[in-house]
């Protein structure tokens, strides 16, 4: 379905969908997988959700969000709300031309 096409997929079954997330029954659609090209000439996987899918991690991350906000550090610029990647650059070249030798980027993977 596009997006396009997912107010009227609401409209239709909205309650359902609101049941079986209420009661727990809501399963995630399995995701497509798109290759796409890095710098280095290799190829990443990037998972796409379907259009309800991802509606419903944006309805979820806006309520969450806010919860938990608070607990991030400030020197934390992935995935969060008014940070980005150029941020982080400038931060880094900020430390540089402080007389920092050494940054430090670490992805943490919950296990």
């Amino acid at each position: 379905m596009s997006v396009k096409e997912l107010k009227s997929y609401l409209d239709k079954n909205r309650e359902e969908l609101c049941n079986t997330i209420r009661e727990g029954r809501y399963i995630p659609q399995p995701i497509r997988g798109k290759e796409i090209p890095k710098r280095n000439g290799k190829k990443r996987l990037l998972g796409i959700p379907t259009v309800t899918d991802r509606m419903l991690q944006q309805a979820v991350s806006r309520v969450i969000m806010p919860q938990f906000e608070y607990m991030f550090s400030e020197y934390s610029y992935g995935f969060r709300p008014q940070r980005n990647t150029l941020q982080a650059v400038l931060k880094s070249l900020n430390y540089v031309n402080s007389g920092y030798q050494h940054i430090v980027e670490i992805d943490l993977i919950p296990i």
